[in-house]
């Protein structure tokens, strides 16, 4: 049995997360074509009132949709790997709300003209970041202002740093203002073609290894910046290694740029992934389990601020060549809360607030959104089921791109309804 798209329904006795700074607590929740339309001891009134149907919800919870604060998306209107329709069902399905996209595009996004929107009507907040430089080749500067007035949400680069004379340049000729200039510390004439890090467990396996000084030496260059120019918003983009944490925390908080990490580095490590499993290549590289931990350790004490999920679709043509030959990274907006969730809540004794920050109000801050938050008439929410197992194979709101890291897995905790997704709760919630 399947409940209809638009029937009312009331959670009774879920747990709410409404806001920033704010334990769940539990609650009768109404929600009415898809939004919140009551909240507390009227929902149950309410509820009767227009016959909607009741569930018993505790152990779920309802909270503000997720934010993802970068990924890339090459060919939104008929990409092989991935399109924009296709990430749009898949990262809805999975509780995100808002996407933002890196500008490495078939057509780079380095231009107005570039940065129009990607669709006219979508229930997915899509943003797109400009580019620094024009091309991301690292040779001259792209007309930020432009970007910034035809919408580009801040500027961005490659997967690695600028060279520092021209970022030096941007920087003082200030003409991104307060606006988020994302930032890879990366240099990749440093990695030695390497592509996981230095650590016993690779040199196990025969991996070329990649030291941290490729992720540490930039990243110094950077931290020098920006406390040279304080009033510009760097930012630091997918941050790996222990050694680059301690580099940040040696910093004053005051004087600390924000800084996200790639879902994938705080699950998966040179230590726990099978020598045939895929998720290997990405960048920057996989470190060893004192990485991973570190980052773990970072984000909760919120020297990292966001979690980012970094799609990077592959198409199936592309993902049969050599684990040296093919293009990096790792997909699926799917496994993030679920995944996060058993290894910090579950693992760590995070509390679901706290996974929140990063997942979606960390994000938010960064990308410079208004707070999230649930409030009445809203429809940016998700219900999430914490002990719903679920195997990720038959589940038909997949991503095409063909390297999902986890597609053989039964994964447990499930989003079983989103706001922004009405279909889903028909098919998912129990009858």
């Amino acid at each position: 049995m399947t409940s209809r798209p638009d029937q009312p329904l009331l959670l009774q006795q879920v747990q709410l997360l409404e806001a920033e700074g704010v334990e769940p607590r539990c609650a009768d929740v109404l929600i009415l074509e898809g939004r919140l339309a009551a909240i507390g001891s009227s929902a149950a009134a309410e509820a009767d009132a227009c016959g909607a149907r009741v569930l018993e919800a505790m152990g779920w919870l309802l909270a503000p949709a997720l934010v993802d604060p970068h990924s890339h998306l090459e060919d939104p209107a008929t990409g092989a790997a991935e399109t924009l329709d296709s990430l749009e069902r898949s990262a809805l399905a999975a509780g995100y709300g808002t996407v933002a996209l890196l500008p490495r595009a078939s057509s780079w996004r380095d231009r107005p003209e570039r940065l129009q929107p990607l669709a006219a009507i979508s229930p997915l907040q899509w943003l797109l970041w400009g580019s620094f430089s024009h091309g991301a080749q690292g040779l001259d500067l792209a007309c930020h202002g432009d970007q910034l007035a035809a919408g580009a949400i801040g500027l961005a680069e490659a997967e690695q740093c600028p060279p520092l004379a021209l970022l030096e340049r941007g920087l003082t000729l200030a003409e991104c203002g307060h606006s988020p200039l994302l930032l890879a510390p990366r240099e990749p004439s440093l990695s030695q073609g390497g592509f996981v890090r230095d650590g016993v467990d690779a040199l196990r396996a025969g991996w070329p290894t990649d030291p941290p000084i490729s992720e540490t030496l930039p990243l110094a260059s950077l931290l020098a910046l920006a406390q040279r120019h304080p009033q510009r918003r760097l930012q630091l983009m997918n941050l790996s290694t222990a050694a680059g944490v301690d580099l940040l925390r040696q910093l004053p908080a005051a004087q600390r740029p924000e800084a996200t990490v790639c879902w994938w580095h705080l699950l998966a490590d040179s230590g726990n992934l099978d020598p045939i499993a895929e998720g290997w290549r990405v960048v920057p590289p996989l470190g060893t389990p004192a990485d991973r931990f570190a980052l773990q350790q970072a984000l909760a004490d919120g020297l990292i601020t966001a979690v980012a999920v970094h799609h990077e679709a592959l198409d199936a043509e592309e993902q049969l060549l050599p684990l040296d030959q093919r293009k990096p990274g790792v997909a699926g907006h799917r496994f993030v809360l679920p995944c996060l969730w058993q290894e910090l809540v579950h693992g760590r004794g995070w509390s679901a607030a706290q996974l929140w920050q990063s997942l979606c109000f960390g994000p938010a801050r960064l990308l410079g959104l208004d707070p999230p938050g649930l409030t009445l008439g809203s429809n940016r929410w998700l219900l999430f089921d914490p002990q719903r197992p679920w195997s990720v194979a038959q589940d038909p709101w997949g991503p095409r791109a063909a390297n999902q890291p986890l597609l053989d897995a039964t994964l447990t905790g499930q989003v079983l309804a989103a706001g922004l997704n009405p279909g889903l709760a028909a098919v998912r919630l129990p009858a």
